[in-house]
């Protein structure tokens, strides 16, 4: 794995971003870059620019949206301790994530679906109501 400090290396933007842990798999970190939910240094690019350190990644996820720093490259995904190594996340986008993270815990736990899926005596509790009408 190529993990330096080193302002020389650059790593394809998909590869980076799947070496350090942000997406699954390589083919989704592409479709991320090309559907525009990642900025580097403030801009839409394409899954083959090349990152390098000190680049500023604006990366949306879902309902959350991670500012961070590239602080090494790689090209090969390893660890979850190496890829926390990768990166360095501003204080503001931490802030940020959690107060969404908390508006979004909030709204599951007002959502009427909180039980979960019915079980068997509800189904067929269920089942007689509709045979009833």
């Amino acid at each position: 794995m190529d993990h330096t400090p080193d302002s020389e290396s650059r790593v394809r933007l998909d590869k980076w971003l799947w070496a350090a842990r942000f997406y699954k798999t390589r083919p989704l970190a592409a479709e991320a870059v090309d559907g525009g939910k990642v900025h580097v240094n403030g801009e839409r690019v394409k899954r083959a620019k090349l990152v390098q350190v000190g680049d500023q990644i604006r990366i949306r996820n879902g309902p959350y949206e991670h500012t961070i720093t590239v602080k090494g490259t790689a090209d090969r995904r390893g660890s979850a301790a190496i890829a926390a190594t990768l990166y360095e996340e501003t204080a503001e986008s931490v802030k940020t994530r959690e107060v969404v993270a908390a508006h979004v815990k909030s709204m599951h736990i007002q959502s009427p679906n909180a039980e979960g899926r019915p079980t068997k005596r509800d189904r067929r509790q269920i089942e007689e109501f509709r045979r009833k009408q």
